[in-house]
């Protein structure tokens, strides 16, 4: 590759500089990285270097600030679990600074070495979402737009849940690789309601195996009110698990194969701290006293299914209601709600731990139904207009999920007549709406939506023209830039030449016109002109001469 022939070697580097191939002409900062790159024992100390420099445009120090907005726009955060130790170790070096902190070249190897695969692949532009900066802008447009929303009443049949103000908005995503933004009132903790159901399948799942849940619990969509008292065509069984019944089955299912001594509780809550990444995730008991007080409609169905023995044997009835009302009293906010979902994105593992929390079949079973039932009586206009797995609950929360490249966590009180988001509800649409995230959009014919997972101003004559001119001017500085974005640095132009050729024609034609002082005071003689070879001329054609008209013809 070009960016290993030329970008990496420090001889190629000074050949892509003519002008200043002389060590006294060459810019610091080049002639430093070529040094280092020549004396350095390690192979990753030249591409540590090379980074840096990218990320300060070829200055020999910036402000740590400077970095860590750099940063932010790529969808790193500075909090985030895998930047630990380089963070720390900035924090030290700050400390012992005065006045503005500056990062040179030896601050960024020592703090950042332990973590140079990752910023490579971020200012690469290799994460799902390369240009997360504008992508980010486009949200904020959404969550804006959306704001105007006035619709819909806060729940009040649950007493906690009607202390919050319809005022409140939070839009929070994590993609898969772990780039993150929020947006709104996202540190404002909320209980999650319904949107616990498909968490608590997926543990269940995980931990039993889908044969056994579904032994208990139906998988088709039920037709009828999520707290109806009714079971499916057989009478055994709940329809699915994201209607109370079905809910309230697993929870049993859970409770019983819990180890004798461990609080079953405490044991989902740990669950769901790994899939937040060991962010927020709390417990209202308020609302906990809340549900037992106001859950008379679950208390019926609890005794409806215990006629018709749906439970598990060894559960009891009484004691799955009240960690059924517990697993709907967990807290989170928008923030740690949307690295929940962005685990379900990955296939269970959690992008900013690398941590694996669930198995791939119960992603897999939980994202069918979440698609299938998510959404209450909503469910099938959600798979219609939106076509991504979602789970709403009635305290405002909406936890979406598009597979393989995030999750999202929406969250605002006013509900509509089937008890979801009203604005939950508009994000979605407005989201689908823009990007190509539908399920069943054509990523490559569907020109009408921008995908974010490709780069933006990816025009193929934009690029060859940039790589050209920048190997044309000796910019090294952008032939670095374009290397570490990923760009093919073995693209030619209409006369078949690659940036090397233009690099190395440079540096020779400077060479012979403008240095033969120095060549001839070295001893040495001007290379001579190099002229292409005269091609051989053609033989020529054999002629006859025709037998009718008597002409000669080739």
């Amino acid at each position: 590759m070009f960016y290993i022939r030329s970008l990496y070697h420090p001889l190629l580097l000074l050949l892509c500089v003519p002008r200043f191939h002389h060590n006294n002409h060459i810019p610091p900062f080049m002639y430093q990285l070529c040094l280092s790159t020549r004396n350095s024992k390690s192979p990753c100390s030249g591409v540590e270097d090379m980074l840096f420099y990218t990320i300060t445009e070829g200055k020999d120090q910036v402000p740590i600030a400077q970095f860590t907005s750099a940063l932010k726009r790529t969808g790193l955060q500075p909090s985030d679990p895998r930047l630990k130790d380089c963070m720390e170790k900035l924090r030290q070096a700050s400390q012992k600074s005065v006045g503005d902190i500056m990062m040179d070249r030896d601050l960024f190897h020592r703090c950042m070495a332990g973590s140079i695969v990752l910023l490579i692949q971020a200012f690469r532009k290799k994460f799902i979402i390369p240009e997360f900066d504008i992508f980010a802008k486009q949200i904020n447009e959404i969550y804006y737009e959306v704001e105007k929303q006035t619709d819909g009443k806060v729940a009040d049949y649950i007493p906690q849940l009607a202390k919050f103000s319809p005022e409140l908005w939070g839009v929070s995503l994590c993609t898969v690789d772990g780039q993150r933004h929020s947006v709104g009132d996202t540190k404002q903790p909320f209980c999650l309601q319904s949107c616990v159901k498909p968490l608590q399948y997926a543990i269940a799942v995980h931990e039993d195996g889908g044969d056994m849940v579904h032994r208990y619990v139906g998988m088709e969509p039920s037709g009828v009110k999520f707290n109806m008292l009714s079971l499916d065509d057989e009478g055994d069984k709940p329809h699915n698990p994201m209607v109370n019944a079905g809910a309230i089955v697993i929870s049993s299912l859970i409770k019983v194969n819990t180890i004798q001594g461990m609080c079953e509780c405490s044991r989902v809550m740990d669950f769901v701290k790994k899939m937040t990444g060991q962010e927020y995730v709390g417990f209202s008991n308020a609302t906990f006293q809340s549900e037992k007080e106001t859950g008379d409609r679950n208390f019926a169905i609890g005794y409806y299914m215990k006629e018709k023995k749906c439970f598990p044997p060894g559960a009891d009835m009484i004691d799955a209601l009240d960690f059924y009302f517990q697993l709907c009293s967990i807290e989170v906010n928008c923030e740690s709600g949307s690295i929940m979902a962005a685990t379900l994105a990955n296939g269970g593992i959690c992008p900013i731990t690398s941590e694996r929390v669930l198995s791939a079949e119960a992603v897999r079973n939980t994202l069918s139904l979440m698609y299938s039932c998510g959404m209450y009586d909503f469910s099938g206009e959600m798979a219609f207009h939106v076509g991504l797995p979602a789970k709403s609950g009635v305290s405002g929360a909406i936890l979406l999920v598009i597979p393989n490249v995030m999750g999202v966590m929406c969250w605002s009180p006013p509900l509509d007549r089937v008890g979801n988001s009203v604005r939950g509800i508009h994000f979605c649409q407005e989201l689908v709406s823009h990007f190509n995230f539908h399920n069943y959009d054509n990523l490559r014919h569907f020109v009408k939506k921008e995908d974010p997972r490709r780069q933006h101003g990816d025009d193929r004559n934009k690029s060859v023209f940039g790589l050209m001119f920048a190997a044309y001017s000796g910019d090294v500085s952008a032939l670095r830039r374009f290397a570490l974005s990923s760009m093919d640095m073995d693209q030619k132009d209409y006369d078949a030449r690659t940036a090397l050729h233009i690099a190395a024609a440079e540096a020779l034609f400077h060479l012979r016109h403008n240095d033969s002082v120095h060549l001839q005071e070295a001893g040495f003689e001007s290379p001579p002109i190099m002229r292409r070879p005269a091609l051989p001329s053609a033989p020529p054609s054999p002629q006859y001469k025709c037998d009718y008209c008597h002409h000669l013809h080739c």
